[in-house]
Protein backbone atom coordinates (compact mmCIF):
# COMPACT_ATOMS: atom_id res chain seq x y z
CA UNK A 1 0.00 0.00 0.00
CA UNK A 2 1.31 3.47 -0.80
CA UNK A 3 2.43 5.52 2.30
CA UNK A 4 3.67 8.55 0.95
CA UNK A 5 2.45 10.87 3.66
CA UNK A 6 1.12 13.42 1.08
CA UNK A 7 -0.93 10.89 -1.07
CA UNK A 8 -1.80 8.02 1.12
CA UNK A 9 -5.00 9.24 2.29
CA UNK A 10 -6.12 10.75 -1.44
CA UNK A 11 -5.16 7.78 -3.16
CA UNK A 12 -7.62 5.48 -0.65
CA UNK A 13 -10.34 7.69 -1.45
CA UNK A 14 -9.70 8.24 -5.55
CA UNK A 15 -9.57 4.69 -5.70
CA UNK A 16 -11.76 3.42 -3.80
CA UNK A 17 -14.63 5.88 -5.31
CA UNK A 18 -13.30 5.34 -9.01
CA UNK A 19 -13.68 1.81 -8.61
CA UNK A 20 -16.84 2.24 -7.16
CA UNK A 21 -18.04 4.08 -10.41
CA UNK A 22 -16.32 2.35 -13.17
CA UNK A 23 -16.97 -1.12 -11.73
CA UNK A 24 -20.69 -0.91 -10.87
CA UNK A 25 -23.07 -3.78 -10.20
CA UNK A 26 -26.10 -2.50 -11.30
CA UNK A 27 -26.88 -3.19 -15.56
CA UNK A 28 -24.76 -1.64 -17.54
CA UNK A 29 -23.54 -1.41 -21.19
CA UNK A 30 -21.43 -4.21 -21.87
CA UNK A 31 -18.43 -2.80 -24.14
CA UNK A 32 -16.68 0.25 -23.35
CA UNK A 33 -15.88 3.20 -25.96
CA UNK A 34 -13.67 6.22 -25.72
CA UNK A 35 -15.67 9.54 -24.75
CA UNK A 36 -15.65 12.41 -26.48
CA UNK A 37 -18.44 14.96 -28.92
CA UNK A 38 -19.38 13.55 -32.04
CA UNK A 39 -19.00 15.83 -35.50
CA UNK A 40 -18.93 16.49 -38.11
CA UNK A 41 -19.17 20.18 -37.11
CA UNK A 42 -17.51 21.57 -33.73
CA UNK A 43 -17.23 24.34 -32.00
CA UNK A 44 -13.83 24.72 -29.68
CA UNK A 45 -12.85 28.00 -27.37
CA UNK A 46 -9.39 28.25 -26.14
CA UNK A 47 -9.13 29.16 -22.49
CA UNK A 48 -6.39 30.06 -19.49
CA UNK A 49 -7.17 27.76 -16.57
CA UNK A 50 -5.31 26.26 -13.58
CA UNK A 51 -5.73 22.41 -13.62
CA UNK A 52 -4.55 20.09 -10.03
CA UNK A 53 -1.97 18.14 -8.94
CA UNK A 54 -2.36 15.44 -7.05
CA UNK A 55 0.09 16.80 -4.30
CA UNK A 56 -2.08 19.56 -3.84
CA UNK A 57 -0.86 22.39 -5.89
CA UNK A 58 -2.31 23.20 -9.22
CA UNK A 59 -0.57 24.13 -12.61
CA UNK A 60 -1.51 27.11 -15.20
CA UNK A 61 -2.54 25.91 -18.78
CA UNK A 62 -4.21 27.06 -21.91
CA UNK A 63 -7.03 24.64 -23.09
CA UNK A 64 -9.16 23.73 -25.39
CA UNK A 65 -12.94 23.46 -24.74
CA UNK A 66 -16.51 23.15 -26.57
CA UNK A 67 -18.70 25.58 -27.19
CA UNK A 68 -20.69 26.66 -24.30
CA UNK A 69 -24.37 25.88 -24.95
CA UNK A 70 -23.85 24.56 -28.07
CA UNK A 71 -24.83 21.13 -29.74
CA UNK A 72 -21.83 19.71 -28.91
CA UNK A 73 -21.62 20.68 -25.19
CA UNK A 74 -23.00 17.79 -23.78
CA UNK A 75 -21.32 15.44 -21.24
CA UNK A 76 -22.16 11.78 -21.64
CA UNK A 77 -25.24 11.64 -19.30
CA UNK A 78 -26.55 14.85 -20.28
CA UNK A 79 -25.15 17.43 -18.23
CA UNK A 80 -24.06 21.13 -20.03
CA UNK A 81 -20.37 20.12 -20.22
CA UNK A 82 -18.36 23.35 -22.13
CA UNK A 83 -15.13 23.53 -19.49
CA UNK A 84 -11.55 24.07 -20.90
CA UNK A 85 -9.98 20.72 -20.55
CA UNK A 86 -6.64 19.06 -20.80
CA UNK A 87 -6.64 17.24 -23.08
CA UNK A 88 -8.77 18.79 -25.23
CA UNK A 89 -12.27 16.77 -26.37
CA UNK A 90 -12.04 13.79 -27.85
CA UNK A 91 -13.35 14.74 -31.41
CA UNK A 92 -15.37 11.42 -33.33
CA UNK A 93 -16.48 11.66 -36.56
CA UNK A 94 -17.54 8.81 -39.24
CA UNK A 95 -15.18 7.92 -42.35
CA UNK A 96 -16.30 10.39 -45.19
CA UNK A 97 -17.79 13.32 -43.01
CA UNK A 98 -16.74 16.82 -44.39
CA UNK A 99 -15.28 18.08 -41.11
CA UNK A 100 -15.97 21.82 -39.42
CA UNK A 101 -14.25 22.90 -36.56
CA UNK A 102 -14.24 26.26 -35.30
CA UNK A 103 -11.88 27.80 -33.44
CA UNK A 104 -12.47 31.36 -31.09
CA UNK A 105 -9.26 32.22 -29.04
CA UNK A 106 -11.08 33.25 -26.03
CA UNK A 107 -7.93 34.06 -23.48
CA UNK A 108 -5.05 33.13 -24.56
CA UNK A 109 -2.36 35.80 -24.75
CA UNK A 110 -0.68 33.90 -28.21
CA UNK A 111 -2.69 33.67 -31.80
CA UNK A 112 -4.00 30.12 -31.79
CA UNK A 113 -4.24 27.46 -35.11
CA UNK A 114 -5.60 23.89 -35.34
CA UNK A 115 -3.43 21.83 -36.84
CA UNK A 116 -4.41 18.03 -37.92
CA UNK A 117 -2.13 14.91 -38.97
CA UNK A 118 -2.99 13.36 -41.32
CA UNK A 119 -5.24 15.75 -43.43
CA UNK A 120 -5.23 18.34 -45.66
CA UNK A 121 -7.30 21.32 -43.86
CA UNK A 122 -7.73 24.54 -44.94
CA UNK A 123 -8.61 27.51 -42.81
CA UNK A 124 -10.81 30.55 -43.34
CA UNK A 125 -10.36 33.81 -40.96
CA UNK A 126 -8.50 35.28 -38.54
CA UNK A 127 -4.61 36.24 -40.02
CA UNK A 128 -1.57 34.09 -41.61
CA UNK A 129 -0.01 31.84 -39.22
CA UNK A 130 3.32 29.81 -39.27
CA UNK A 131 2.14 26.04 -40.90
CA UNK A 132 -2.12 27.84 -40.96
CA UNK A 133 -4.47 30.76 -40.09
CA UNK A 134 -4.15 32.00 -36.67
CA UNK A 135 -6.61 33.29 -34.40
CA UNK A 136 -5.80 36.28 -32.16
CA UNK A 137 -7.36 37.45 -29.05
CA UNK A 138 -10.95 37.29 -29.81
CA UNK A 139 -10.32 36.08 -32.76
CA UNK A 140 -12.48 32.88 -34.87
CA UNK A 141 -10.61 30.44 -37.61
CA UNK A 142 -12.91 27.85 -38.99
CA UNK A 143 -10.86 24.66 -40.61
CA UNK A 144 -12.34 22.25 -42.68
CA UNK A 145 -11.17 19.22 -43.82
CA UNK A 146 -13.02 15.45 -45.44
CA UNK A 147 -11.89 12.84 -42.75
CA UNK A 148 -11.17 10.14 -46.04
CA UNK A 149 -9.37 7.03 -43.63
CA UNK A 150 -10.36 5.59 -40.46
CA UNK A 151 -8.33 5.90 -37.55
CA UNK A 152 -6.72 8.01 -34.42
CA UNK A 153 -5.14 11.62 -34.87
CA UNK A 154 -3.72 14.56 -33.01
CA UNK A 155 -4.62 18.03 -33.15
CA UNK A 156 -2.81 20.59 -31.91
CA UNK A 157 -2.06 24.60 -31.97
CA UNK A 158 0.76 25.62 -33.62
CA UNK A 159 0.44 29.48 -33.31
CA UNK A 160 2.96 32.05 -33.24
CA UNK A 161 6.24 33.22 -32.20
CA UNK A 162 6.68 29.94 -30.74
CA UNK A 163 4.27 27.05 -31.92
CA UNK A 164 6.12 24.26 -29.27
CA UNK A 165 4.91 26.19 -26.91
CA UNK A 166 0.91 25.62 -27.42
CA UNK A 167 1.47 22.22 -27.13
CA UNK A 168 3.72 22.17 -23.72
CA UNK A 169 1.00 24.91 -22.48
CA UNK A 170 -2.17 22.04 -23.55
CA UNK A 171 -3.70 22.90 -27.10
CA UNK A 172 -3.68 19.46 -28.51
CA UNK A 173 -6.20 16.27 -28.38
CA UNK A 174 -7.20 13.60 -30.63
CA UNK A 175 -9.32 12.80 -33.57
CA UNK A 176 -11.09 9.20 -33.75
CA UNK A 177 -12.53 8.46 -37.35
CA UNK A 178 -14.45 5.63 -37.28
CA UNK A 179 -15.14 3.53 -40.06
CA UNK A 180 -18.30 3.92 -42.52
CA UNK A 181 -19.97 0.50 -40.70
CA UNK A 182 -19.16 1.58 -37.88
CA UNK A 183 -23.14 1.13 -36.78
CA UNK A 184 -23.09 -2.65 -38.21
CA UNK A 185 -19.09 -3.83 -37.97
CA UNK A 186 -17.52 -2.80 -34.30
CA UNK A 187 -13.91 -2.26 -35.95
CA UNK A 188 -10.93 0.23 -36.02
CA UNK A 189 -10.84 0.03 -39.49
CA UNK A 190 -13.87 -1.67 -40.80
CA UNK A 191 -15.54 -5.19 -41.65
CA UNK A 192 -13.20 -7.57 -42.58
CA UNK A 193 -10.52 -5.69 -41.45
CA UNK A 194 -9.94 -7.89 -38.53
CA UNK A 195 -9.45 -5.09 -36.13
CA UNK A 196 -12.62 -5.77 -34.44
CA UNK A 197 -13.03 -5.56 -30.77
CA UNK A 198 -15.09 -5.62 -27.68
CA UNK A 199 -13.20 -2.41 -25.41
CA UNK A 200 -11.93 0.66 -26.60
CA UNK A 201 -9.50 3.17 -24.79
CA UNK A 202 -7.68 5.66 -25.04
CA UNK A 203 -3.57 6.56 -23.65
CA UNK A 204 -2.70 10.10 -24.27
CA UNK A 205 0.79 10.80 -23.52
CA UNK A 206 1.83 14.24 -22.87
CA UNK A 207 4.18 15.79 -19.99
CA UNK A 208 5.12 19.78 -19.25
CA UNK A 209 7.56 21.41 -17.62
CA UNK A 210 6.44 23.47 -14.52
CA UNK A 211 8.87 26.38 -14.74
CA UNK A 212 7.43 27.13 -18.38
CA UNK A 213 3.83 27.63 -16.87
CA UNK A 214 4.68 29.76 -13.93
CA UNK A 215 6.85 31.76 -16.55
CA UNK A 216 3.58 32.26 -19.04
CA UNK A 217 1.36 32.58 -16.08
CA UNK A 218 3.60 35.65 -15.45
CA UNK A 219 2.92 37.42 -18.74
CA UNK A 220 6.61 36.65 -19.46
CA UNK A 221 5.81 35.17 -23.12
CA UNK A 222 9.02 35.29 -24.53
CA UNK A 223 10.92 33.32 -22.03
CA UNK A 224 9.90 30.50 -23.92
CA UNK A 225 12.74 28.39 -25.76
CA UNK A 226 12.54 24.51 -26.98
CA UNK A 227 16.25 23.97 -25.15
CA UNK A 228 15.89 25.22 -21.82
CA UNK A 229 12.53 22.77 -21.81
CA UNK A 230 12.74 20.09 -18.93
CA UNK A 231 9.98 17.88 -18.06
CA UNK A 232 8.72 17.41 -14.54
CA UNK A 233 5.09 15.79 -15.03
CA UNK A 234 4.36 13.32 -16.60
CA UNK A 235 0.38 12.81 -17.74
CA UNK A 236 -2.09 9.73 -19.24
CA UNK A 237 -5.70 11.54 -20.59
CA UNK A 238 -4.84 14.68 -18.57
CA UNK A 239 -4.27 13.39 -15.04
CA UNK A 240 -1.02 11.92 -13.11
CA UNK A 241 -1.14 8.85 -10.57
CA UNK A 242 -3.23 8.26 -8.51
CA UNK A 243 -5.59 10.91 -10.12
CA UNK A 244 -6.13 9.19 -13.32
CA UNK A 245 -8.07 6.00 -11.89
CA UNK A 246 -10.88 8.39 -10.88
CA UNK A 247 -14.22 7.65 -13.29
CA UNK A 248 -14.83 9.88 -16.34
CA UNK A 249 -16.31 13.58 -15.55
CA UNK A 250 -15.26 13.45 -11.92
CA UNK A 251 -16.62 16.82 -10.36
CA UNK A 252 -12.88 16.10 -8.23
CA UNK A 253 -11.22 16.89 -11.93
CA UNK A 254 -13.19 19.99 -13.79
CA UNK A 255 -10.57 20.62 -16.45
CA UNK A 256 -9.07 16.65 -16.84
CA UNK A 257 -12.70 14.73 -17.70
CA UNK A 258 -10.61 11.31 -18.86
CA UNK A 259 -9.38 8.36 -16.52
CA UNK A 260 -6.74 6.02 -17.85
CA UNK A 261 -7.92 2.35 -15.69
CA UNK A 262 -9.35 0.07 -18.90
CA UNK A 263 -11.26 -2.81 -18.15
CA UNK A 264 -12.25 -6.19 -19.86
CA UNK A 265 -13.10 -9.30 -19.64
CA UNK A 266 -11.11 -12.70 -20.17
CA UNK A 267 -10.75 -12.69 -24.35
CA UNK A 268 -12.05 -9.19 -24.87
CA UNK A 269 -10.22 -7.85 -27.42
CA UNK A 270 -9.25 -4.43 -25.82
CA UNK A 271 -8.49 -1.42 -28.49
CA UNK A 272 -5.46 0.45 -27.28
CA UNK A 273 -5.13 4.09 -28.89
CA UNK A 274 -1.96 5.02 -27.89
CA UNK A 275 -1.37 8.68 -28.92
CA UNK A 276 1.52 11.03 -27.94
CA UNK A 277 0.61 14.42 -29.14
CA UNK A 278 3.64 15.90 -26.76
CA UNK A 279 7.25 16.60 -27.49
CA UNK A 280 8.94 13.83 -25.84
CA UNK A 281 9.03 9.93 -26.40
CA UNK A 282 6.95 7.93 -24.08
CA UNK A 283 7.87 4.07 -23.85
CA UNK A 284 4.52 2.84 -22.46
CA UNK A 285 4.55 -0.91 -21.31
CA UNK A 286 1.37 -2.81 -20.96
CA UNK A 287 1.44 -5.54 -18.53
CA UNK A 288 -0.54 -9.05 -18.97
CA UNK A 289 -0.14 -10.14 -22.83
CA UNK A 290 1.94 -8.24 -25.75
CA UNK A 291 -0.23 -5.80 -27.63
CA UNK A 292 -0.99 -6.54 -31.69
CA UNK A 293 -0.12 -3.32 -33.78
CA UNK A 294 -2.95 -3.17 -36.06
CA UNK A 295 -2.25 0.78 -37.24
CA UNK A 296 -0.03 3.61 -37.16
CA UNK A 297 -0.79 7.54 -37.61
CA UNK A 298 -4.44 6.22 -39.13
CA UNK A 299 -2.74 3.88 -41.43
CA UNK A 300 -3.62 0.20 -40.90
CA UNK A 301 -0.67 -2.14 -41.47
CA UNK A 302 -1.13 -3.91 -44.20
CA UNK A 303 0.26 -6.03 -46.85
CA UNK A 304 -2.89 -6.78 -49.12
CA UNK A 305 -4.56 -3.55 -48.30
CA UNK A 306 -7.31 -5.38 -46.84
CA UNK A 307 -6.67 -6.83 -43.52
CA UNK A 308 -4.59 -5.92 -40.65
CA UNK A 309 -1.48 -8.31 -41.29
CA UNK A 310 1.59 -6.83 -40.48
CA UNK A 311 1.62 -5.30 -36.95
CA UNK A 312 3.84 -6.93 -34.92
CA UNK A 313 3.61 -8.05 -31.39
CA UNK A 314 5.34 -6.43 -28.21
CA UNK A 315 4.40 -5.48 -24.59
CA UNK A 316 6.19 -1.72 -25.37
CA UNK A 317 5.27 0.82 -27.62
CA UNK A 318 7.33 3.25 -28.34
CA UNK A 319 5.92 6.70 -28.28
CA UNK A 320 7.40 9.04 -30.33
CA UNK A 321 6.21 12.82 -30.33
CA UNK A 322 3.00 13.36 -32.38
CA UNK A 323 2.53 9.72 -33.62
CA UNK A 324 -0.87 7.70 -33.10
CA UNK A 325 -0.71 4.11 -32.64
CA UNK A 326 -3.84 1.46 -32.61
CA UNK A 327 -3.22 -1.48 -30.53
CA UNK A 328 -5.29 -4.95 -29.43
CA UNK A 329 -4.80 -6.26 -26.32
CA UNK A 330 -5.88 -9.67 -24.88
CA UNK A 331 -5.90 -11.57 -21.78
CA UNK A 332 -6.96 -15.15 -22.08
CA UNK A 333 -5.47 -17.05 -18.85
CA UNK A 334 -5.03 -19.90 -21.43
CA UNK A 335 -2.38 -22.63 -20.86
CA UNK A 336 -1.34 -21.13 -16.75
CA UNK A 337 -1.63 -24.85 -15.52
CA UNK A 338 -4.13 -23.89 -13.09
CA UNK A 339 -7.78 -23.20 -13.10
CA UNK A 340 -8.19 -19.15 -12.45
CA UNK A 341 -11.81 -19.91 -11.47
CA UNK A 342 -10.78 -22.69 -8.59
CA UNK A 343 -13.10 -25.30 -9.89
CA UNK A 344 -13.57 -28.23 -8.66
CA UNK A 345 -13.76 -31.22 -10.71
CA UNK A 346 -17.29 -32.49 -10.62
CA UNK A 347 -17.81 -28.72 -12.75
CA UNK A 348 -17.96 -29.49 -16.49
CA UNK A 349 -16.57 -27.04 -18.78
CA UNK A 350 -18.99 -26.85 -21.52
CA UNK A 351 -17.52 -26.72 -25.00
CA UNK A 352 -19.90 -27.90 -27.52
CA UNK A 353 -17.91 -26.65 -30.46
CA UNK A 354 -14.38 -28.25 -29.59
CA UNK A 355 -12.63 -25.34 -30.16
CA UNK A 356 -10.87 -25.57 -26.65
CA UNK A 357 -13.17 -22.30 -24.85
CA UNK A 358 -15.73 -22.59 -23.17
CA UNK A 359 -19.02 -22.04 -25.06
CA UNK A 360 -20.65 -18.23 -24.98
CA UNK A 361 -23.35 -19.74 -23.06
CA UNK A 362 -21.42 -21.56 -20.16
CA UNK A 363 -21.14 -21.20 -16.65
CA UNK A 364 -18.13 -18.98 -16.84
CA UNK A 365 -17.53 -18.37 -21.15
CA UNK A 366 -14.41 -18.22 -22.64
CA UNK A 367 -12.49 -20.67 -20.11
CA UNK A 368 -9.77 -22.37 -21.50
CA UNK A 369 -11.28 -25.75 -20.48
CA UNK A 370 -7.74 -27.56 -20.55
CA UNK A 371 -7.08 -25.76 -17.20
CA UNK A 372 -10.49 -26.78 -16.03
CA UNK A 373 -10.53 -27.90 -12.77
CA UNK A 374 -6.43 -27.93 -11.96
CA UNK A 375 -5.07 -26.93 -8.95
CA UNK A 376 -3.15 -23.95 -7.47
CA UNK A 377 0.51 -25.34 -8.05
CA UNK A 378 1.20 -24.32 -4.70
CA UNK A 379 -0.13 -23.90 -0.90
CA UNK A 380 -2.01 -21.11 -0.28
CA UNK A 381 -0.24 -19.08 2.95
CA UNK A 382 -2.41 -17.97 5.23
CA UNK A 383 -3.60 -15.01 6.22
CA UNK A 384 -0.32 -13.99 8.94
CA UNK A 385 2.17 -14.71 6.07
CA UNK A 386 0.57 -12.54 3.61
CA UNK A 387 1.09 -8.65 2.70
CA UNK A 388 -1.85 -7.13 1.34
CA UNK A 389 -1.86 -4.65 -1.07
CA UNK A 390 -5.08 -2.41 -2.12
CA UNK A 391 -5.85 -4.78 -4.89
CA UNK A 392 -5.60 -8.07 -3.70
CA UNK A 393 -8.74 -9.94 -2.94
CA UNK A 394 -7.62 -12.35 -1.03
CA UNK A 395 -7.59 -15.11 -3.22
CA UNK A 396 -5.99 -16.29 -6.73
CA UNK A 397 -9.16 -16.67 -8.29
CA UNK A 398 -10.85 -14.24 -10.92
CA UNK A 399 -14.18 -13.50 -9.04
CA UNK A 400 -13.26 -15.03 -6.05
CA UNK A 401 -13.16 -12.70 -2.75
CA UNK A 402 -11.10 -14.04 0.26
CA UNK A 403 -10.78 -13.14 4.01
CA UNK A 404 -8.78 -9.91 4.45
CA UNK A 405 -7.80 -8.04 7.67
CA UNK A 406 -9.48 -5.08 8.82
CA UNK A 407 -8.90 -1.69 6.95
CA UNK A 408 -6.79 -4.12 4.31
CA UNK A 409 -7.60 -4.26 0.62
CA UNK A 410 -11.70 -3.12 -0.49
CA UNK A 411 -10.09 -1.86 -4.20
CA UNK A 412 -10.70 -4.48 -5.77
CA UNK A 413 -14.74 -5.66 -4.80
CA UNK A 414 -15.24 -7.76 -7.76
CA UNK A 415 -12.12 -9.60 -7.62
CA UNK A 416 -10.25 -8.87 -10.89
CA UNK A 417 -6.69 -9.54 -11.77
CA UNK A 418 -4.95 -6.36 -11.79
CA UNK A 419 -2.22 -5.65 -13.96
CA UNK A 420 -0.12 -2.17 -14.39
CA UNK A 421 0.11 -0.47 -17.62
CA UNK A 422 2.84 2.38 -17.17
CA UNK A 423 5.85 4.18 -18.65
CA UNK A 424 9.19 2.09 -18.61
CA UNK A 425 11.10 5.50 -17.99
CA UNK A 426 11.71 5.92 -14.71
CA UNK A 427 11.60 9.45 -14.16
CA UNK A 428 7.72 9.43 -15.81
CA UNK A 429 6.32 7.57 -12.64
CA UNK A 430 6.98 10.37 -10.65
CA UNK A 431 5.63 13.28 -10.18
CA UNK A 432 8.35 16.76 -9.33
CA UNK A 433 10.79 13.92 -8.84
CA UNK A 434 8.41 11.99 -5.92
CA UNK A 435 7.44 8.34 -6.88
CA UNK A 436 4.64 7.03 -7.34
CA UNK A 437 3.13 9.82 -9.99
CA UNK A 438 3.28 10.05 -12.98
CA UNK A 439 1.99 7.68 -15.70
CA UNK A 440 0.94 4.52 -13.72
CA UNK A 441 -1.95 2.98 -14.69
CA UNK A 442 -3.58 0.00 -14.89
CA UNK A 443 -6.23 -2.75 -16.65
CA UNK A 444 -8.52 -4.73 -14.48
CA UNK A 445 -9.68 -7.93 -15.98
CA UNK A 446 -13.12 -8.66 -15.10
CA UNK A 447 -15.09 -11.78 -14.36
CA UNK A 448 -17.51 -12.37 -17.08
CA UNK A 449 -20.65 -11.92 -15.04
CA UNK A 450 -19.25 -8.37 -14.12
CA UNK A 451 -20.78 -5.55 -16.56
CA UNK A 452 -18.43 -3.11 -18.15
CA UNK A 453 -19.95 0.56 -18.78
Amino acid sequence: MIKHPAWSGRLLGVLAAGLALVLPWQPAQAQHDIRGITGPSFNLYTYPANIPLPEGTSLYMWLFGDALGGANATHPEGVGYALPQYPGPTLVVDEGDEVTITVTNYGIPHPVSLLVTGHEVTALGGSEGVFTRQAGLYETVTYSFTAEQPGTYVYHSAGAPNPGLHVEMGLLGVLIVRPDDFDTSRTAYGAGTETDYDQEFLYLLTEVDPDIHFEMERGHYTHFTNADRFAKIWFVNGRVFPDLFEDDYSPIYPFQPYSALAKAHPRDRVLVRNVNPGQDSHPFHYHGENLTYIARDGRMLSSDGTTANLGRSDNTINSPPKQAIDAIWTWTGKDLGWDIYGHDTEHTCKDDDNDGWADDDADYPGEWCADHGKPFPVSLPGPGELAFGAWYSGSPFLGDAGDLPPGEGGLNPFAGYFFVWHSHAEKELTTFDIFPGGTLSAVVVLPPDVDIE
